[in-house]
Order: C-alpha cells, then structure tokens, then sequence
C-alpha cells in the first residue's frame, strides 16, 4: 500500500472517541485531588503573570477524567510511562458489553466476556459494565427509590461499580492481554481498594452479596496476600496496564472490534497519566482482518516529548511539580499504591495551544471534536533553509513538500535538537533565537485552510513577536539585522506591532486555526512527506491549551 492509500484509509476509517470530559466538575477517584483551574495571567493582565495571553494554572491528580495506570503505579521498579512505547498501548482490541449481566458491587469474570464476544491473545479488552451511564458528563439516571428521585452518579461510577472476579486477571495474563480498559472508575472492584475503608457501609452490602451470590467473605473470596503478588507485582512486571473512565462513544462499539488507541501524556516521574482513548474500525468497503493488517504494519512517529519536572516551562510560566501523597509502602497492606499531585502551567512540554489561550470567546479543548485533532496532513523539513532567528516563509514550505487545501502542518526547523533533553541541549537558543513565520505566513494558513500547526520549537510565532524582544534586547537587534540582510526591511516595517504581535496566535485563533508547541521525538529522523497526523489531547472541559501525545501515522513495509 502506498502513502496516499494509506493516508485515505485512515482518513476514511470510522472514529470514535472514547474519553471523559476532564473538568472542575469531573469526580476525582475518592481521596483523590479534584482538578483545580487558576488564570495567572489573562490578556490584559492577572495577578500572578501579568499581561499578554489567557495562561492557566493546573494542580490536578491524574484519576480525574480519562487515564492509564501506569505501572509504577503499584510497582515502583517498572517502566515510566515515557518508556511505555506506543505499540503496547495501541492494537486490535475488542469492547465487551457486559451490562446485562452486572449490578451493583457484583463481580464479572473471563466467562462473561468470552460469551458475549471474541477476545484474542494480545488484545486491547474494553469493559463495558454499563457504569459509564454515572459519568458526570452525562445524563442523571432517575430512580424513585434513590434520594431526591436520581441517583448519586459519583457513588455509581466510583463506588458501586462492578469489578473482576479472582481469576480474571490470571486469565488476562493468559491471554497475553495488552491493556484492560474499564467504563468506570476503577479496573479492580472497589472493595479491593481504600473505598473498603472509605465507604464501610458500602463494603457491608458488597460482601453481604459476595456471601449470597458465593458463599464466602470478601478475604475468603480474595485472598489478600496472594491478590496483592498478583495486581502489584505480578501485573506490572508483565506489562499488563489498566486504563480507566472510558466513556464517550463506548455503546456505539458493544461486542465489536476495532483497533484502539491509547494514547497517554508522556509522563516521566508520575505514576498514571490522562489519556485520550480512541478507536478505529475499517471504512465501508473493507473487511476487518484488511483493516488490522494495514494498521499492524503502520508506523506510529511519536513527535512528542516527554513530560518531566525537568521540562522547561515558557517565559514566565511556572514549572511543572510533583508531589507523592501515597506510596505502595506507606498504606494499609493489600491497598497501597503510588500516587500524586501535579501542579503546572500548561506552556512547557508538547501541547496545543487552545482557541482560548488568545481569544476568550473560543473553545476550550474539550468542546473540540475529535475530528478537528486528526487528518491527513504534512511534516515540512525545512531545516538546512532556517538559522538562529530567521524568517521561514510559506515558499519554503511549498518547496519541501506537497501541502493541500485542509491539510495539517507540522514545521521541521530542526529546533528539535536543542531541547532539554537532547545531547545539544541549548536552552537559550531554544527558546530565544529559533526561527519564526514570515509576515504574510497567517494569512497564507487562512487561505489553505490549514487544520493546525506544529512546530518543533517553542513558539508558532518568532520569538521576536513575542515579549522576548523586550526581554532580550541584543538578540533583537541581532535578529533585525539579519531580517534586513534577508528582506531588506527592519522589523517594525515587516512586523508592524498592531498587526504582527502574537501573529500566529492572534491572527489565526479567532479563525479556529491553533497550534502545537514543542514537537520533538521522532521528528529527528522524520523526512518531508504527506502523513496521517494524531493530536491526542486530554478532553479538558475548561482547560485553554492542553498537553497530550502527537502521533504521525505512515505505511509500512
């Protein structure tokens, strides 16, 4: 299969989205951090940043929304989730609906899933209990026995959910399984969790139950010993990862296969990450076993960073911290895990920069269609024709590349390389002197109905477009004697600041054109050419600009 083929196979692929709004409003896992939102900096000026754009503070325990558990999460020694590669967390998979068979607290085992649909070795498995229906994102559930006539969602998705029966994950490390992903809040039963604790007289209608339905308590039914060599160490060391709160267009996939994608946020030091969970199913017209041969044989770039304490935030953003408030050792035996708080501003690592973080009246990444975050589109090496603070113009990427009406744009100005954890690492000329667009560059995005943009530097926009030309005096003025070498102009006569400040950002965003910041990874050793092109953003619901996983898909051998 060539290229185009390929790129018109994804592009016509059914898609769905698999992921739970992620807001102030979404129930962190219990005892967890709720999300927490703070502009420190707006516009016209916050207290704590100043002036200059909409700049969000986030401090958020990575269980709200959407997410995978990672293996350190129980098991200290094992892969960060930056080390985790995308082949393991992406494949043919298959979602099973077992609401029918399930109710509160009750167990689900390795039998009601293989009745019900085909699971094979190395799948993804998708659980669908039916618990989804008390995400907070969606409708309320009414029920005249519950008080006030309507269910309490948190304690349905979290709390009274359903979970698997003693043998279900030998029987996953059997199957060889990839991940197990669930519909609620938790992979394992929530009595075998701190919530036995938490919510005692939850516990007691929950073995109450198990004695009913299996003549045993729940410590004869899950031995605590053996349990805990099994889900903390046993698990982990075999790669077997859970991913959590699926939701969205779930229902539409019950008992189907399809080829599921989770893509996490590359986190370095934290032990579970948000993640933007979705599926593929063939396009009209090709059966299924086609389908998974050409994705099996695809190749995923991964053109993103990872995300670590180390990442240097933009100007004067504020780093990104993590606290440990649990450890697999410091709880209750048989209930520990590691666990944390983070706490950043969103402009460091790779991200997308939202409509909101210049235009107040845009979107916030959540209310973003998935379908605007992916699409044919073209990487553009340009970096044998850019220098410390040149000019790159639309001729150039024209030049390298057959760029289309709708296409997504990822600019290669090789900047790449003097990221913070690269042998080259220059901080500095990273951030201060990389190479920026033309004056005529926006409306040339206009005009091609650009999708998005990303680049491999740390703005979209010419650092001398930015706040750093008052910051950095000596690099302006030498960046302006090289625009006038260049183009024969100074730069207020090219970049006029009522018009050129923020270009990129302020220009573009009202018209619903963002871009991604920060690419790196892969592009090292990706060459120009036309791609399948993956923004995988966790679905923040009041969030301006977002962190998640950038992903170019091309043929394969």
């Amino acid at each position: 299969m060539n290229r185009e083929q390929f790129i018109k196979t994804m592009t016509d692929s059914k898609l769905y989205d698999l992921t739970q709004g992620c807001s102030i409003f979404t129930p962190p896992w219990p005892g967890e951090k709720s999300l927490e939102i703070h502009f420190f900096k707006r516009v016209t000026g916050a207290y704590g940043g100043g002036q200059g754009a909409n700049g969000q503070l986030l401090n958020w325990s990575n269980t709200v929304g959407t997410h995978l558990v990672g293996e350190t999460a129980f098991h200290s020694g094992a892969r960060a989730i930056a080390d985790i590669p995308l082949e393991d967390l992406c494949g043919p998979g298959v979602v099973v609906d077992i609401s029918d068979a399930v109710s509160d607290y009750s167990l689900y085992t390795p039998e009601m899933i293989m009745e019900r649909a085909t699971v094979k070795e190395g799948d993804i498995l998708i659980i669908n209990t039916g618990y989804h229906k008390y995400s907070w994102d969606l409708p309320d559930v009414y029920n005249e026995e519950a008080q006030g006539g309507v269910e309490s969602k948190e304690f349905g998705f979290l709390v009274r959910h359903p979970g698997p029966s003693p043998d279900f994950f030998q029987w996953a490390l059997d199957m060889k399984l990839k991940v197990i992903g669930v519909d609620c809040g938790c992979a394992e039963h929530p009595m075998n969790t701190p919530i036995r604790r938490m919510h005692a007289n939850h516990f007691q209608k929950a073995e109450a139950k198990l004695m009913q339905e299996y003549g045993k308590t729940w410590d004869e039914m899950f031995p605590q010993d053996d349990y805990y060599e099994l889900t903390h160490i046993t698990m982990p060391k075999a790669h077997l990862l859970l991913a959590e709160c699926i939701v969205g267009d779930i229902d539409k996939l019950n008992n189907q296969r399809a080829w599921i994608m989770i893509q996490p946020i590359p986190f370095m030091e934290v032990e579970t990450a948000w993640s933007r969970v979705v599926a593929h199913q063939a396009p009209e017209g090709m059966s299924e076993e086609e389908f998974f041969q050409i994705m099996d044989s695809a190749e995923m770039l991964d053109l993103t960073i990872p995300f670590s304490v180390q990442t240097p935030q933009w100007a004067n953003y504020i780093p990104l911290t993590v606290t440990y408030t649990k450890r697999v050792g410091g709880q209750h035996f048989g209930m520990g895990r590691n666990g944390s708080i983070c706490n950043a501003s969103i402009h460091l690592a790779t991200h997308m920069d939202g409509e909101k973080h210049f235009w107040p009246a845009g979107r916030a990444i959540g209310e973003v269609p998935l379908e605007e975050w992916v699409g044919p589109g073209v990487i553009a090496d340009i970096s044998h024709l850019v220098s410390d603070s040149s000019v790159y113009t639309p001729q150039m990427i024209e030049d390298v590349v057959d760029i289309r009406q709708g296409d997504i744009l990822i600019i290669k100005t090789g900047w790449h390389k003097y990221g913070w954890n690269s042998p080259d690492s220059d901080e500095f000329r990273y951030m201060i002197k990389h190479p920026g667009p033309s004056a005529d560059f926006a409306q040339w995005c206009v005009d091609m109905q650009i999708k998005w943009i990303g680049v491999d530097a740390v703005s979209a926009d010419h650092p001398m477009n930015t706040i750093q030309r008052l910051w950095h005096p000596k690099t302006f003025e030498e960046a302006n004697r090289k625009l006038i070498e260049d183009f024969g102009k100074d730069w207020d006569e090219m970049y006029p600041l009522d018009k050129y400040y923020q270009d990129m950002h302020l220009n573009l965003f009202p018209k619903g054109i963002v871009h991604a910041e920060n690419l790196a990874g892969d592009i090292a050793t990706t060459e120009s050419g036309r791609y399948y092109i993956g923004c995988y953003l966790q679905k923040g619901m009041e969030i301006a600009s977002m962190w998640g996983r950038f992903v170019a898909f091309k043929e394969g051998d």
